[in-house]
C-alpha cells in the first residue's frame, strides 16, 4: 500500500468472501489505523447467493470489520457476467458515495491480470489495454486501488488458513461457458508470470502517458464544472498526447461512455474547429455540449444522472431535470447556458443552480457518464 500513500478516514473493500477478496481485508485489517467499510455483493445470479452474503457478512463480523451487502438483481439474459461485473462496479462505487469513502480497494490478483491481458488481445487491444488492470484509477465517487496485482493466489489462500476462515467458493468461476473461466483453466504457471510481467511493463509506459496528458492539458485547457473546456490550439499540439486528450474531453463534455474514433479526432484536431460525440469545439477555444443533443427532461430522482454529465443526488419530488434552453442571460457563450441543467415544474423553471437562478443545489454536480478524464478511456481506444 505504501505506494498509494497515507490512508483516508474510511477505505472501502468490495468483498465476494472469495480467497483473494477475503484475504484483502485481512490484509488491510492489519495494515493501517483507517477505518474499513467491507461491500459485499449479492448478484441474485444463484439461489444461495443471498445466504452466502449475509455469510460473508457475518464471517466478517466476527473479525471485527464492518460490513454492509448491496444486493442486485440482474435480469436473465446474453453476456450475462460482462452485465454483473458492470453492474458490481457500479452498485461499487455507489455505496463510497454514499458511505464518504474516497478509496475502494479490490482484490484482483496476478493470476487475474494475466487472465485479463489475454481477454483484451483476444478483443484486438493495444498496448494500453494489452496493460491490464492499473494499480489505481479514478472514478467520480472514489478511487479504485487494486494493490494485490502482483500477488499469487497461493499466497492470499494462505492468508485465509492463517486466519481459520473459510472462503466461500462460487462455482461460476470454474465454469468453462465462461471466457474467463475457460482460459483460467488452462493457465500454467510460467504462462501468468509471462503475462503479468509484460502487463506490468505496457502498465509503467501506459503511466508515462498519463503524465505526458495531465501535463499537456494543465498547460492548454481547463475543465469547469458546468460541463464544458477551453482549449489553447497552440499548447494544445497535433501529436498523439494531443489526440488523446481532445478525445477524453469531447467523451467528458458529450457525456458519452467512450471516447470517439481515434480517426474522427484526428480529423477534427487537424480543422481546428467542429462537432463531434455531441461536443462542439468552437473557433473561440471553447468545447460545449452541442445544446440540440441534449437528452431530453427526466425525473429528479435520487441519483438521476442526466445527459450522461450531470448527477442529481437528492429527490425533488414533482419536477424534472432537463436542459435550460437558449433565451436566459449569464455568463459565458449563450450556447453554453442552453445546455445547462435547470430543474422545472410543471414546465416552469425553477432553478439553474450554475447561472445562480434559484436555490442553491451542491448536490447537483457535473459527474460524465464515463468518469474523470483520466479514467477509463484505454477500453474504446484500444478496442474493447
Amino acid at each position: 500500500m505504501a505506494r498509494f500513500g497515507p490512508p483516508p478516514g474510511l477505505v472501502a473493500l468490495g468483498v465476494s468472501g472469495g480467497p483473494d477478496s477475503l484475504a484483502l481485508v485481512l490484509l488491510a485489517r492489519d495494515w493501517g489505523r483507517a477505518r474499513l467499510l467491507a461491500l459485499v455483493v449479492d448478484h441474485g445470479l444463484r439461489a444461495e447467493s443471498g445466504a452466502e452474503a449475509l455469510h460473508v457478512q457475518a464471517m466478517l463480523a466476527g473479525q471485527g470489520i464492518a460490513a454492509r451487502v448491496l444486493r442486485l438483481r440482474l435480469p436473465p439474459g446474453p453476456a450475462l457476467q460482462e452485465r454483473a461485473r458492470v453492474a458490481r462496479h457500479a452498485a461499487l462505487l455507489a455505496a463510497c458515495g454514499q458511505e464518504g469513502a474516497p478509496w475502494l480497494l479490490l482484490g484482483h490478483q496476478r493470476c487475474d491480470q494475466a487472465e485479463t491481458v489475454l481477454l483484451r488481445a483476444r478483443h484486438g487491444s493495444g498496448r494500453a489495454g494489452l496493460a491490464a488492470m492499473p494499480p489505481a484509477r479514478a472514478a467520480a465517487e472514489a478511487m479504485i486501488l487494486r494493490p494485490l496485482l502482483d500477488v499469487p493466489p497461493a499466497a492470499l489462500e494462505a492468508v485465509c488458513a492463517a486466519a481459520g476462515l473459510q472462503p466461500v467458493r462460487d462455482p461460476s468461476n470454474h465454469d468453462p461457458r465462461f471466457a474467463r473461466a475457460a482460459l483460467r483453466a488452462g493457465l500454467q504457471a510460467p504462462a501468468v508470470d509471462a503475462l503479468a510481467t509484460a502487463a506490468a511493463a505496457l502498465g509503467r509506459a501506459r503511466g508515462r502517458a498519463e503524465a505526458a496528458l495531465a501535463a499537456r492539458f494543465a498547460a492548454a485547457g481547463a475543465l469547469y464544472p458546468h460541463g464544458a473546456a477551453r482549449l489553447d490550439r497552440a499548447a494544445l499540439g497535433n501529436d498523439a498526447t494531443a489526440r488523446a486528450l481532445l478525445g477524453r474531453l469531447l467523451r467528458v463534455v458529450g457525456g458519452a461512455a467512450h471516447p470517439p474514433p481515434a480517426e474522427a479526432v484526428a480529423a477534427l484536431l487537424a480543422r481546428g474547429q467542429g462537432t463531434l460525440s455531441g461536443a462542439w469545439w468552437r473557433a473561440d477555444g471553447w468545447l460545449l455540449r452541442e445544446p440540440g443533443a441534449c437528452a431530453p427532461p427526466i425525473p429528479a430522482t435520487a441519483g438521476a444522472l442526466w445527459d450522461g454529465r450531470f448527477m442529481l443526488d437528492e429527490a425533488l419530488p414533482g419536477a424534472m431535470l432537463g436542459a435550460l434552453g437558449p433565451g436566459v442571460a449569464g455568463p459565458g457563450p449563450a450556447a453554453l447556458r442552453a445546455g445547462l441543467p435547470a430543474i422545472m415544474r410543471d414546465g416552469v423553471l425553477c432553478a439553474v443552480p450554475h447561472l445562480g437562478i434559484g436555490p442553491a443545489m451542491p448536490g447537483l454536480c457535473f459527474a460524465p457518464l464515463g468518469g474523470p478524464v483520466a479514467a477509463g478511456d484505454w477500453r474504446k481506444s484500444s478496442g474493447q
